[in-house]
């Protein structure tokens, strides 16, 4: 089989404007960036806005593991799908930030023959969102660095200073670094760090934000330091806003490309659902809502993160209803939740998978919880056998949910014809009961045990003394009663990356809590999740270049 990027470089794509007449957008309401890319303007929406929404189906996967579950992949071949079985569809995903593209895990444009295109554009600078969002974050903190050095008018602290720099690249040695260092010409001299764009407060308030006012309040309302008698500083007292918001007046529109078979697809915002609330944009999604009858999203990483903190934060930040869940896993990846090491997963294992089904039958359990109905999704593999298939069919029956052996990957849309059937059926069949996990008015260790328990299945939470006395500044600044946007390790259900299938007798431990007040959201930092990425030893960019002609080799 030809590679990804084979595949997606072979594609006949069409003009986007073409793309665009799929969903009655005319050219006047386009933003053109090259012959395949355009931005949607904000006024489009209010075009649409009389228009009834169509249903919003999320798709969301067990934990991941080094087999791969291929959740975008599923996401697109189920827009293909849908359009196959004649569902006027369109699929609303998150951008790739380009550090995971050089390290190891490569893009998130799908994969096979279930691709969003132009690849390799979009895994790379695409249309400039995540620039603008660095220098957005950046100008910020370059603000701050100079107030200090042009006064400190307002008694900031140098030694709780909480915003940090970014950069939407993997690089390690960034993450604790001195500033303002070669004497008093070039700044006060001071700790600080960086983590990759899409862990910033900056993402995570642009994919929050309805609108270009929103969005100023929300950076605005950015916690950056704490002045020497313990005053907070926000975003707005170093006067920051309007040129920020500059920075992002463009990137605040949803982009517009389309997948192998011209679905279109919308590719906006990109936080990481282990370190941010992985979802992409409001703006994106609603939109999505008003452009076709159904609309399909995803979530980051395992339904633990990603499922967890989009219905949880962004459905009620939106007021979004899912009317349907899409639970994606492959019989290999749960064969390894059984035990099976990763070189002997072709082998057919019939007691392996029933040991591992568990973390899938935690997460459909867990999906329940909100009130909405779910479909699994099985990514097939050649190595599935027909016994083992019949372990995942019994198994889906006893669950009582419908089961689709879906094969997008090797076949596209025409491989999700089954899965596409299914979830419309469920939309029409079960009614859904959205409702979040818990009430924002409880207090944030109360949200905190709630997600623990009933999520992650953890017998309790404990808390460091730093993360006390973080949760104590909180409420003294009346922000507890937001909700709570956990960080954890994508690769278990516990805080313990090495604990697969369904850990139990574990506590959750929450080493600190940090305040995104602009996002709307209080951070609870565990175990030993970074903000910034590392490479591998051996990275993915060793692969990748580039011809005398421009085209592009090694990207996947």
């Amino acid at each position: 089989m030809l590679s990804d990027i084979e595949i997606a470089q072979g594609a006949k794509m069409l003009p986007i404007a073409e793309v665009a007449k799929k969903l009655s957008i005319g050219e006047d309401d386009l933003e053109f960036y090259g012959k395949y890319k355009a931005k949607l303007p904000l006024s489009l929406r209010d075009k649409l806005k009389d228009k009834p929404d169509g249903k919003l189906i999320l798709v969301t996967a067990i934990n991941p593991t080094p087999a791969g579950e291929g959740k975008t992949t599923v996401t697109v071949g189920l827009g293909e799908a849908m359009h196959k079985i004649g569902k006027n569809a369109i699929i609303a995903l998150r951008e790739p930030s380009m550090g995971p593209v050089f390290g190891v895990k490569g893009g998130a444009a799908g994969g096979g023959y279930a691709q969003v295109v132009p690849m390799e554009d979009i895994n790379l600078h695409f249309t400039g969102d995540m620039h603008a969002l660095t220098s957005a974050n950046n100008l910020l903190c370059a603000i701050l660095d100079n107030h200090l050095q042009q006064g400190n008018e307002l008694g900031i602290d140098p030694r709780r200073i909480l915003l940090k720099r970014c950069l939407d690249m993997n690089d390690r040695a960034l993450r604790n670094v001195v500033v303002g260092l070669g004497g008093k010409v070039n700044g006060v001299p001071r700790e600080d760090n960086f983590m990759i764009t899409v862990a910033s407060e900056v993402m995570a308030i642009l994919c929050l934000a309805t609108d270009l006012e929103d969005l100023k309040r929300r950076l605005g309302d950015m916690l950056v330091a704490y002045t020497y008698d313990g005053k907070p500083v926000y975003a707005r007292d170093l006067q920051a806003v309007g040129a920020m918001a500059a920075l992002l007046k463009d990137a605040i529109k949803p982009n517009l490309v389309q997948t192998l078979e011209n679905t279109p697809a919308l590719m906006h915002g990109g936080p990481f659902a282990n370190i941010a609330h992985g979802c992409n944009s409001v703006t994106a999604t609603k939109l999505g809502l008003k452009l076709a009858d159904y609309c399909i999203t995803e979530a980051g990483f395992g339904a633990d993160l990603g499922a967890e903190k989009f219905l949880d934060i962004k459905c009620r930040v939106a007021g979004l209803k899912p009317a349907c869940i899409v639970l994606v896993a492959t019989i290999r990846a749960l064969k390894y939740n059984g035990g099976v090491a990763k070189a002997d997963l072709g082998a057919e294992n019939v007691e392996a998978l029933k040991k591992g089904i568990v973390n899938l039958k935690t997460h459909i359990e867990n999906m329940h919880k909100y009130g909405v109905p779910v479909v699994v999704a099985i990514n097939r593999f050649d190595t599935d056998t027909d016994a083992e298939i019949a372990v995942i069919e019994d198994f889906c029956r006893e669950m009582g949910v419908l089961v689709s052996l879906t094969e997008v990957f090797a076949k596209g849309g025409e491989g999700g014809k089954d899965l596409a059937e299914k979830v419309c059926a469920t939309i029409a069949e079960k009614p859904s009961d959205y409702h979040p996990l818990y009430d924002t008015a409880l207090s944030i260790p109360e949200k905190l045990e709630t997600i623990a328990r009933e999520i992650y299945r953890a017998d309790g939470v404990t808390y460091t003394a730093a993360a006390k006395k973080a949760m104590a500044e909180i409420e003294a600044l009346g922000k507890d009663k937001l909700p709570v946007c956990v960080a954890k390790t994508q690769y278990s259900l516990s805080d313990n990356p090495s604990l697969l299938g369904k850990p139990e007798g574990f506590t959750l431990t929450v080493r600190d809590v940090r305040l995104s007040a602009g996002a709307g959201f209080v951070v609870a930092l565990t175990g030993d999740i970074m903000t910034m990425p590392g490479l591998p030893k051996v990275p993915a960019a060793y692969n990748i270049d580039v011809d005398a002609d421009g085209q592009i080799s090694g990207l996947f």
